[in-house]
């Protein structure tokens, strides 16, 4: 009879040996807390924890501060109100971040905003780092595991887990360390200057204009036809919108996208046509139905019918369409791929972190009167490229257009990304940096 084999021994977690985590919730201790961090030491490690998903706001639910010699802070920004205290403490230090441009614009409305950060998500991006989130990067130079198992949890919930605490602790206080690990990845590379210039970037980038028409970033909207199915798709996307903000929940969660584009396609023509539309689903469908048909009837009736393509929308066709409507400019974007793609691939630095996909379209299609490196420069700095981007690309862009134009350069291969829809989150975009 076969030996049993014993299963091997559970390894603990770096998380199980953690110290119980409090959160602060009063202004005696956030001021306590305050004054332990002012008399600490070296960079300030800050982290934000919303609700994405879950709540209407992308607001912050829980913020962590970490410095040394003074330890790691949980503070419940609802019940502190003014974090002015922190801010005038901290104002002068480097803030470190993991994806800074995820927590600024939530940490803005609580009035903290720092005046220069190092991002160890973006520093290992410019490092070439295979894979760039906390727990990668954290077990590839600090050799610690880590289990991010609560990263999409809803961080308003209250009271938080114990669990979810220490996830929280963890995401500051290894900050530190890792980022005096990654700055010496960076500067035996030569790409101290680099990062730099990319999280001044990050901090002073100014936030995104509201879209003109928010509804049309629907997923599925292209399965609809004609502009009355459009109208109720607006209706329904308004009045969703409307109660979502109304009652804190994410949109989603009340009626999902497909659901108001099944109930659009449809055009119920009565509240129980509605009502039988199998997939008009989600929570809300049917005990906000009333305001649901309301929304309907409207973009039913009305006479203010949006067009078919919107407001704002890119005006570059996507590079597929290039080679028949401008050919010229289709020669030039794929010889300046090729080009800028190989100075990636030098630099070791992801291709769209070295130069956006928006950035080499619009100047492709469009270049300087006069091509040469100075003009090409010129252009991209009026494209917010930053001058490591422009000392690297200016010059080879410039070649590749002059190639292209004798009919010398090599196309390279057809531009086959895929082209991000209305209605896909912006972080399909991946991390647009210029």
């Amino acid at each position: 009879m076969p030996t049993e084999t014993a299963a091997p021994a559970a390894v603990p977690s770096f998380e199980a040996g953690h110290d119980a985590v409090k959160v602060i919730e009063d202004r005696s201790d956030f001021l306590a807390a305050v004054a332990a961090i002012a008399a600490g030491h070296g960079p300030v490690a800050v982290d934000a924890e919303r609700a994405s998903g879950y709540r209407y706001s992308q607001r912050a639910y829980l913020i962590q501060v970490f410095r040394r010699g003074a330890g790691a802070f949980l503070l419940d920004p609802i019940a502190i109100g003014s974090f002015q205290e922190l801010q005038d403490a901290i104002v002068d230090e480097e803030w470190l971040f993991h994806a800074a441009s995820q927590d600024l614009p939530c940490l803005r409305e609580v009035g903290l905003v720092p005046t220069r950060i190092f991002d160890t998500e973006l520093g290992a991006r410019i490092a070439g780092f295979p894979r760039v989130g906390l727990g990668a990067v954290v077990e590839q130079l600090l050799g610690i595991t880590l289990a991010k198992a609560h990263s999409a949890a809803d961080w308003s919930t209250r009271p938080l887990p114990q669990s979810w605490l220490v996830y929280a602790a963890l995401d500051v206080e290894l900050l530190p360390d890792l980022r005096d690990a990654l700055a010496a990845v960076l500067d035996e590379a030569g790409k101290s200057e680099i990062a730099a210039q990319e999280f001044d970037a990050v901090l002073h980038r100014a936030p995104k204009p509201p879209r003109a028409e928010p509804w049309r970033r629907l997923s599925g909207m292209h399965a609809l036809r004609g502009t009355r199915a459009l109208a109720i798709a607006r209706a329904l996307w308004t009045a969703r919108d409307a109660f979502a903000q109304e009652t804190d929940i994410a949109p989603g969660r009340i009626i999902p996208d497909a659901a108001i584009v099944a109930a659009a396609a449809a055009a119920p023509e009565t509240r129980k046509d509605l009502a039988a539309v199998k997939a008009f689903t989600g929570r809300a469908s049917r005990s906000e139905l009333d305001r649901w048909w309301a929304a309907v009837e409207e973009g039913r009736t009305t006479d203010d019918l949006p067009k078919l393509r919107g407001k704002g929308e890119p005006t570059l066709p996507p590079p597929r369409a290039w080679a028949d409507r401008n050919p010229a400019a289709d020669r030039r974007y794929k010889a300046a791929r090729a080009a800028v793609t190989a100075v990636s691939e030098d630099l070791d630095i992801p291709l769209e972190n070295l130069l956006t996909p928006d950035t080499l379209r619009s100047i492709a299609w469009e270049p300087p009167a006069s091509v040469d490196a100075a003009s090409v420069g010129a252009a991209l700095v009026a494209l917010d490229a930053r001058p490591w981007q422009v000392e690297s690309t200016a010059g080879v862009i410039a070649d590749a257009f002059a190639a292209a134009t004798r009919g010398t350069a090599p196309t390279g291969e057809d531009d086959r990304s895929p082209v991000v829809a209305e209605g896909q989150d912006d972080a399909a975009e991946g991390p647009a940096t210029s």
